[in-house]
């Protein structure tokens, strides 16, 4: 199927996520209750606090918010290029609200498809639970309530890897090795970001971290259809 898919119909997306606050300390007495029932479920071994394991809490959609959403797009000419844009910022709100309007009006057709490496597993499903918080409507494009599964348009990078198996997970880092793609984690990886947020105050060095996963996941595509990788000149960031 990918081999007969029109990559200018693709919308490659990334998200960035932190917990909903600096630390533990700062939960509210009904969410510290709440965070200690779910810590003790990914507890690794005993030694482990409920305030050491708080920086994970930025996975889970019902604890963490989203900073940042990086999304990519193919343009074709005499060959590829890949257009880049991030919503990003304190307020989650309002960039859900942008990354939704800029779904509705430009990726919102049967033929779209949106594509994330685990993205059925950790970005669509979060975003749309955070559209859900917010009362902000999920545009067609990402829903998938009602469908039958032929009918959700989304592409993960990690499923189309496994070929039919499910027994591990496969990192964007390892994948962009085995193609000989340069790394997107070269300065920060996800574990750190939850830190660079709420420590540093730096979302613009969020922000190009989830465009380089951005653009590591067009590179995968291209990959996967044993076509050219695109070069940098033909990578382009976008207001």
């Amino acid at each position: 199927m990918l081999e007969q898919t029109d990559l200018t119909k693709i919308l490659v997306l990334d998200i960035e996520t932190v917990p909903q606050f600096a630390a533990f300390e700062q939960l509210p007495e009904r969410w510290k209750d709440l965070w200690e029932k779910k810590a003790a479920t990914i507890k690794k071994d005993s030694l482990q606090t409920t305030e050491e394991l708080y920086p994970r809490s930025g996975i889970y959609a019902e604890f963490g918010k989203i900073v940042c959403i990086s999304v990519g797009y193919f343009v074709k000419g005499n060959s590829y290029q890949f257009r880049v844009k991030s919503f990003y910022g304190h307020n989650e709100g309002e960039l859900l609200t942008n990354f939704c309007n800029m779904l509705t009006r430009h990726f919102n057709e049967p033929d779209h498809l949106l594509c994330a490496h685990n993205g059925k597993e950790f970005d669509f499903p979060y975003i749309s639970r955070r559209c859900v918080v917010s009362k902000i409507k999920l545009p067609e494009s990402i829903k998938t309530e009602g469908k039958k599964p032929w009918e959700v348009k989304h592409l993960d990078t990690m499923e189309l890897w496994k070929f039919g198996d499910y027994k591990s997970y496969t990192s964007l880092d390892l994948l962009a090795a085995l193609f000989n793609i340069e790394t997107p984690k070269d300065d920060i990886n996800g574990s750190q970001v939850w830190k660079v947020y709420w420590q540093e105050n730096n979302l613009e060095r969020i922000k190009n971290y989830c465009q380089k996963d951005v653009v590591t996941v067009a590179q995968i595509l291209l990959s996967f259809r044993g076509e050219n990788l695109l070069k940098q000149a033909d990578i382009l960031m976008v207001d």
